[in-house]
């Protein structure tokens, strides 16, 4: 649990300063669920700068509460969180002085968004928190205030997390526990854990993950490993000190995921003897006469679609010709012409395309970049101008090693489902895309 913050200040003298708003937002990794917004009356002067920055002036906190009014209120909502901050450093020193005045002995772990921004975002311009957002196509709202800038580094934070793929902001998480003596308990564990599709990360107490899988219902996955009767899952249970997760909305990027997460961290319990094998059967058109064949997927032909076994590819062949039978002599044109045509319905063209998918909430989209026939990475936008700006869309996509499989995986995935969008992908020197 992560506890964003932003705060403003008087200005003035190091460790003189006293806070003026402050804003918090309890965040689960996925939503937020708790949030503290409120003028704070400093009693003492503001810099004339400082009004003049963020608007807010000394009138303004008359009626505002004072620190120790809200103090209660604001460990409430950060208990047993780790505290975010863009500039940590500043918004943590200031919290800390606030409750020192106060005789209280403050001390918690913290995460700075900038270090963060500045090894996940390496190639940005600038890591200031309203130039970073913006070029990340994220919205921000009364900037210099508390409320608009903590809500921001929460969509920033969010991006992040999905960035990081060295598992650096949960390891920090574990480790935080760990200091505090925690030992969670499994109904502690998944009581946390939400009922969508994803990724869940099992970790021991050296904060080693030794197990991962995808989930359509990362709970119920979660709770079958932690109570299983396979020995592999009896395994994992002895030595699991604590569980992260990740949605990832649909399943296909789940999959994806997965497959990535696998072969770079190589967890102990994950056979990776087992991992998904390369289809070696494809379909291909052929003549007049045989309008479809199969055959191995290192031909140089151009890939209708591809399968493990070539029964499974025969079969796809076989569905095909009847129906594209039925649709020429109902139409009366030649069979290889309705073949085309029942291909181009069954398999959506998605090379060099964005495919819109479902996202990890309302109001949030997945993306699939596919160039050149691979799967060049995913990522989520929640609106559509991070989609069709493509400098944007280059630094919200997460890219992924090359492999077929990712490409077939998507091909079978659109195959089955119908809630997604292709958008053609421009090249960089157009850069709008059309949503």
């Amino acid at each position: 649990m992560y506890a964003i913050i932003d705060i403003e200040t008087t200005g003035g003298a190091f460790n003189q300063e006293g806070i003026t708003e402050i804003a918090i937002y309890r965040f689960d990794g996925i939503e937020i669920t708790d949030q503290l917004i409120s003028l704070v009356n400093p009693e003492r002067p503001i810099q004339p700068f400082v009004e003049k920055l963020t608007g807010i002036r000394q009138p303004m906190l008359k009626a505002a509460p004072k620190f120790y009014e809200i103090a209660k209120r604001i460990i409430e909502i950060i208990d047993g969180c780790i505290i975010v901050a863009h500039n940590a450093n500043f918004d943590y020193r200031v919290l800390q002085l606030e409750f020192n005045r106060l005789g209280y002995n403050f001390n918690m772990p913290t995460l700075c968004t900038v270090e963060l921004s500045k090894k996940l975002l390496p190639d940005a311009s600038s890591y200031s928190l309203g130039k970073l957002v913006r070029s990340l196509g994220i919205p921000i709202a009364d900037r210099h205030r508390a409320s608009g800038d903590a809500l921001a580094t929460v969509k920033l934070f969010e991006l992040l997390l999905a960035k990081d793929e060295d598992k650096t902001i949960v390891k920090n998480h574990i480790k935080n526990e760990l200091s505090l003596g925690i030992s969670p308990k499994w109904i502690s564990i998944t009581e946390k854990l939400p009922y969508s599709t994803g990724i869940v990360y099992f970790y021991n107490k050296n904060q080693q993950l030794i197990y991962v899988i995808k989930a359509t219902n990362i709970y119920k996955k979660a709770l079958t490993i932690l109570t299983g009767e396979q020995r592999i899952y009896q395994k994992i249970q002895q030595e699991v000190f604590d569980i992260s997760f990740e949605t990832t909305g649909s399943e296909i990027i789940a999959k994806i995921k997965e497959d990535i997460e696998i072969k770079k961290h190589k967890p102990k319990y994950n056979n990776t003897r087992n991992l998904y094998i390369e289809s070696k059967w494809a379909v291909f058109f052929g003549n007049d006469e045989q309008p479809l064949k199969v055959g191995k997927t290192d031909s140089s032909q151009t890939i209708i679609r591809t399968f493990k076994k070539q029964k499974s590819a025969q079969k796809f062949i076989e569905e095909t010709l009847r129906e594209a039978q039925e649709k020429s002599d109902s139409e009366s044109i030649s069979l290889a012409l309705s073949v085309k045509q029942i291909i181009t319905e069954k398999i959506p063209a998605i090379d060099n395309s964005i495919l819109v998918l479902k996202g990890r909430k309302n109001g949030e989209k997945g993306i699939i970049m596919v160039e050149n026939n691979t799967v060049k990475g995913y990522g989520y936008a929640g609106l559509n101008y991070q989609i069709s700006e493509h400098k944007i869309l280059k630094q919200i996509i997460i890219p992924v090693p090359e492999s077929k499989n990712y490409y077939e995986w998507l091909i079978d995935y659109l195959c089955k489902k119908n809630n997604y969008k292709i958008i053609p992908l421009q090249q960089p020197d157009n850069e709008k895309i059309k949503v």
